[in-house]
């Protein structure tokens, strides 16, 4: 039988460590990947192919996000009925996870590849980059699927407990992306589409890793009657995944603006951007990761109403991303050019690079905290509150880039990320303070109720 780990027992810090690390380095792989995917797309095809590759990106969090945000919902779900020791439940919840993953990745398939065109139209895509966005667009998308099933298998896996195996599974299909990468554009000379196609086969293989994983869990075999009569799992599914799926998308369309914006400046501009993007959700994922830890850790000890524990975990996580911030917010702000240099071409995109990192470099423990206080109160089942900040900071980021583009050009770009980052992280930061403390609270009445029967009985 493959083993799960139960995460409401043992001493904390050790705990979250042995979880925090196989999912570190998973998550750092897959940017690694991306980092030297847009590398070898720049160096290989020039930075007219970046951009188009790039362009993509503010669509692709839209869309992926979406799904990965439901992922992680369903996750909440999986992980509190674990830790709550219902086979049952979890069983069925699982099982309904799938049903509503298949039915969610035809239908943002359909949609993703159906408006493409009109999509980069709207953000102003310039002309001389349009086929290859166009091309790279319909192949990531039309492979959607092997991207939803590994992030759910994933999800599920993380939610036992297991952060080893999606790690092994992102080795093995880092590895296999680099090398058709490689193949595709150096030998066969293939384009962007090679780039696209290297992705979808890679997301395949390690969904595939992962899946096989989970067949060995028997305390998660699904049976027949694991599908049957779950529309009370599925509302409560989409309780936890829709807000959270929402909150990511909305933060795209935050995004899709900014895009817009730096398009009409040109493409030089558009690939500044693009690589920006990209060293932000690099340095970012020990932070992310400790956030997706967090959540883990919070919704199985929810489920186990161990709420002290939950704020000892929150200690370990914020030590975590605060010393991620000292690090990795150092290099954005003293290396800004060193980094340019390593993905770009032209003079000019590095030169604006250069005005982005430092400023977002000095302020990234925004984000970082961000991502462990939103992450506590989704692993207390309440998304709503994330999804509104979402919102906050999508609002604030168009505000910044819409009032302050036309005078401080490309450095407005990064205001609105610090900007967007303060609003979102001081109402999750409010809203964790007054939830973990009405549960202790609560958690306290009831153990004083239950001893105060008992002095009764025995007297």
């Amino acid at each position: 039988m493959a083993q799960t780990y139960d995460l409401t027992k043992g001493k904390v810090t050790p705990m979250i460590l042995k979880f925090f690390f196989p999912m570190l380095f998973t998550n750092m792989l897959q940017q690694i990947y991306m980092i030297a995917d847009t590398a070898i797309v720049g160096k290989g095809l020039g930075d007219n192919a970046l951009a188009a590759v790039g362009n993509l990106s503010s669509l692709n969090f839209l869309v992926i996000g979406f799904s990965l945000g439901l992922a992680n919902g369903f996750s909440v779900s999986v992980a509190q009925k674990f830790g709550a020791k219902n086979y049952d439940g979890l069983r069925k919840s699982i099982a309904s996870s799938v049903v509503l993953s298949v039915i969610i990745a035809i239908i943002l398939t359909a949609f993703s590849t159906m408006f493409l065109h009109d999509f980069f139209n709207l953000i102003q895509t310039d002309s001389s980059i349009m086929k290859d966005s166009l091309t790279y667009g319909y192949i990531m998308f039309g492979g959607l699927a092997a991207t939803m099933a590994y992030n759910l298998c994933a999800s599920i896996l993380r939610a036992l407990g297991d952060s080893k195996t999606p790690f092994v599974a992102i080795i093995i299909s880092t590895l296999i992306n680099i090398i058709l990468d490689i193949v595709f554009i150096f030998v066969l000379k293939t384009g962007v589409d090679g780039a696209a196609t290297a992705t979808i086969l890679a997301q395949i293989i390690s969904a595939f890793i992962c899946f096989i994983r989970l067949r060995k869990i028997d305390v998660i075999k699904l049976k027949t009657k694991d599908f049957k009569n779950n529309l009370i799992i599925y509302r409560e599914l989409f309780r936890n995944g829709l807000p959270m799926a929402l909150m990511n998308s909305i933060t795209a369309l935050g995004c899709m603006v900014v895009q817009y914006f730096v398009n009409g400046l040109g493409v030089a501009y558009t690939s500044a951007y693009s690589v920006c993007s990209k060293y932000i959700n690099l340095f970012m994922q020990p932070a992310c990761t400790a956030g997706f830890t967090m959540s883990s850790f919070t919704s199985q000890n929810f489920g186990a109403e161990k709420y002290n524990r939950i704020q000892d975990g929150l200690k370990v996580c914020l030590s975590i991303a605060f010393i991620s911030y000292l690090l990795l917010g150092s290099v954005m702000f003293f290396f800004p050019e060193m980094l340019g240099q390593l993905m770009l071409s032209g003079e000019k995109p590095i030169s604006l690079l250069s005005e982005y990192l430092p400023i977002c470099g000095a302020m990234l423990f925004l984000v970082n905290f961000l991502f462990i206080f939103r992450s506590a109160v989704q692993g207390m089942g309440k998304p709503i509150i994330p999804m509104i900040s979402g919102i906050i900071e999508m609002c604030m980021r168009i505000a910044v880039i819409v009032l302050f583009i036309e005078n401080f050009g490309f450095k407005s770009t990064a205001y609105a990320d610090v900007v967007a980052w303060m609003g979102a992280v001081l109402l999750n930061f409010i809203a964790y303070n007054v939830l973990i403390n009405k549960y202790i609270r609560k958690n306290a009445g009831s153990k004083l109720g239950v001893h105060c029967k008992l002095s009764l009985f025995k007297a």
